[in-house]
Formats: C-alpha cells, structure tokens, sequence
C-alpha cells in the first residue's frame, strides 16, 4: 500500500472510532480536525514492522507552534494491511482517545485519576486497559489488584522533562519464557521503565496474552499558576482520592464493556 493510501485508510478509521466517542473529527490534508483546535496527525511508523503499525499524535491546539502533541502507537492483526490499520486505530481509540478527548475538553469520566505521590509534580489520568489473547483473566486481575504507575516512577522520573503533557504507554505480556514489557514516553522507549516493568511479577501462562494501557501526565500548576519547570520538583498537592479498590476496578469495567459494545 502507498503511504498515500495507508494515510486515508487510517484517517477514515480515526474518523470513524472518535464518532464511537462522540467526537466529530474530518480528514483535513494530512491530519484529522476534531472540535476546537484539536486534531489527529499521522507520521510514517519507522522500522519494516511498520506494516501494522500506525503512529497517531494527538494535537491539542493545532495552529500554534508550541502546540504540544502526545504521540502513540499502536500495532493491529488482521489478513489485510487494510485490516490491520484499522484494528490498530481501534486499539489506540480504545486505550489513549479516551484520555486525550478528556484532557481537550477539562471535564469528563472517561479516565481514572489515580493519586501519585510516587511522581510528586505531575498529575496523571489513566485509561481503559486492553487485555487481549488466551487466558487474559488471569493477566487482567492482576493489573485490577496492581497500580503499576507508581513501581515505574523512579524509572520515570528523569524521563519528565517541560510541563506536559506526556504521554506514557505500557504494553507488556507473552508468555513464560518469550514474554515483552515496554514503556514509552512521549512516543520514545524508555529503557529503565521497560526493565522496571519487566521486573514486575505480573501472570506469564503458557499461552500468548497481553495488556496496553496509557497514561496521560501533566505537571501540577504551582501556587503562581504557572506549571513546574523542567527538572524541578513541585510538592505534591493535597486532594481526597476515590477509594483504592475503585480506581482499578473502573478501568477494566470500562474495557468490558467497550468490548460488549463490539469495540
């Protein structure tokens, strides 16, 4: 497929997955324009892998050259390229729209906002998890009963850099003996955190499983209204989180029932 072909295949399935989200977005040369100043761009997936993969960056104030831009990617199966653009659109739809839509319009309950002392500074909303492959149960309870952002913070820490936002997404799973653990922020693999997360003692079972999720992170305001400066520690803010068994519990309510819904 022509990179000009495999652009308006994945702009017609962004197209289609943020109007599952109630947003409506339209091709627009080479991005998506969504409500206000957000958008969709597409960039080519390095690598020959790239078959399958889609590199989408959600823009937060297109037209402005500081515009910050969460880049993510996602890789989808399917017995066509046409078939895997799509399926790799729906997974990112699936895991990180719901968090950016939040993050552009300041209000909504599409993420969990789970409290990180672990990350003084930085305030984080997390999206639906995706579990996927044989015996998920086993791999989906154990991210329920886990918070795994904090256990990767002292990892993340000399990757935050700016006021935000950064996006960090978590893709881990396999199986005993061949399993995968990888973390990027904003968009780049972050070595120490993919090592941190392999140490975890998450299920490997003897079958193929696993789980994407992502998160988003955005320094804390200081007292003066402006964001913590690069390097700089703000201490972290005093606020009445859910109860803890809730806050896991929602993002994999939520994932079900997007798989209900033939998401």
């Amino acid at each position: 497929m022509r990179p000009q072909e495999r652009l308006a295949v994945i702009q017609r399935c962004v197209v289609r997955e943020m109007a599952r989200l109630g947003q409506v977005f339209h091709p627009d040369g080479e991005v998506v324009r969504g409500p206000g100043t957000t958008a969709v761009a597409v960039r080519e997936h390095p690598g020959d892998d790239g078959a399958g993969h889609v590199d989408l960056g959600f823009v937060l104030h297109l037209g402005r050259a500081d515009a910050p831009v969460v880049w993510d990617c996602a890789a989808g199966l399917g017995k066509t390229e046409e078939e895997k653009l799509a399926n790799a659109v729906k997974m990112w739809a699936t895991t990180t729209a719901p968090v950016l839509v939040e993050a552009a319009q300041g209000h909504g309950a599409r993420a969990d906002r789970p409290h990180l002392p672990e990350l003084p500074g930085w305030r984080a909303a997390q999206g639906p998890a995706a579990v996927f492959g044989f015996g998920n149960e086993h791999l989906a309870g154990w991210l329920a009963e886990h918070r795994v952002l904090p256990a990767l913070a002292p990892a993340l820490r000399a990757e935050l850099t700016g006021p935000g936002p950064v996006g960090v997404k978590l893709f881990l799973g396999g199986k005993a003996g061949d399993d995968v653990a990888e973390v990027r922020v904003g968009g780049e693999v972050s070595e120490a955190a993919s090592a941190a997360l392999r140490a975890l003692d998450w299920p490997r079972g003897e079958r193929l499983c696993w789980a994407r999720l992502f998160v988003l992170l955005t320094a804390e305001p200081t007292a003066s209204g402006q964001h913590t400066p690069a390097g700089a520690v703000a201490p972290a803010p005093m606020r009445v989180p859910a109860p803890a068994a809730a806050r896991p519990r929602g993002l994999f309510a939520r994932w079900r029932e997007a798989r209900r819904a033939g998401r």
